[in-house]
């Protein structure tokens, strides 16, 4: 298997432990037959700034590279590596679309409010995958309910949901995120070959967790490597989106089928069997 693909795996794994978010990752090989592998990332903790935490952060990729790295620095990248950062507006119609490439099973969901005198009691049925919790619980909170336990739901007033109206709109959105909790395709970027995987962000902005480190191990699984990737914000319809863009090696993604990849992360990011 290609060393760059056991890299990028393994040195995201490393990054996200470290709670550090990565916006973008530009990799090059050099004349002379080494890689540079630039990452543009955000801390969580807001202090890598700090020679501690930047310590800690060398010595943790170390800790993975081991003889294998030449060389890490750790720099405050200006205003113009951010604005080169951003992310490219246009997107492939296979993400765009409200067709989906694949989406889970059938999803059921009912409500009723006999069960009890102050909740309304929301059933879902639907087939299991990887971050089924999270994906209620973004919905529920996008429309500003509160949960406990087995689903027995309020309203921020604390009452029941007892327009139907509300009730329709709240099924229906859960169905569609259930139906489609994130959107993977593999498509032309003029002779090269780009991965897209989108997933809805919460109206808080927060988007889903791990979900780079999820498209970088499958990829690895594959034997597929990444030549650059980015992360950005758009809106699709009437929901933003965080979108990741993976531009694949050239020679290593000649070499496995494009559906092939697209269903090895699709079955890898929502859970549901190893690739």
């Amino acid at each position: 298997m290609n060393y760059r693909c056991f890299f990028m795996a393994d040195v995201t794994t490393v990054l996200c432990n470290l709670e550090l978010n990565i916006k973008k990752v530009k990799v090059s090989t050099t004349p002379v037959g080494t890689v540079m592998n630039l990452f543009f990332v955000t801390d969580t903790r807001e202090l890598l700034h700090t020679k501690l935490r930047q310590e800690e952060t060398y010595e943790a990729l170390v800790d993975v590279m081991q003889a294998a790295i030449i060389s890490c620095n750790i720099e405050k990248v200006g205003p113009e590596a951010t604005a080169c950062s951003q992310a490219s507006p246009f997107l492939s119609s296979a993400i765009t679309n409200d067709v989906a490439l694949r989406t889970s099973k059938n999803v059921s969901v009912t409500m009723d409010n006999s069960f009890s005198p102050a909740h309304t009691l929301v059933q879902i049925v639907c087939q299991d995958h990887k971050g089924l919790l999270y994906d209620i619980m973004r919905t529920l909170k996008d429309y500003n309910i509160q949960c406990e336990i087995d689903l027995f739901i309020t309203q921020a007033d604390g009452k029941k949901i007892i327009d139907p109206s509300m009730q329709r709109a709240l099924s229906s959105r859960l169905q569609m995120e259930l139906l489609q909790p994130l959107r993977v395709a593999v498509v032309s970027r003029g002779p090269d070959t780009e991965l897209l995987v989108a997933n809805p962000v919460e109206l808080s902005s927060k988007g889903r967790p791990l979900v780079f480190h999820d498209i970088t191990l499958a990829l690895k699984m594959l034997n597929t490597c990444i030549f650059l990737a980015e992360i950005g914000r758009h809106v699709i319809g009437d929901q933003e989106w965080e979108v990741y863009r993976v531009l694949l090696d050239e020679g290593a993604s000649l070499s496995t089928p494009r559906r092939k990849i697209e269903e090895g992360v699709w079955k890898l990011l929502i859970g549901w069997e190893q690739i």
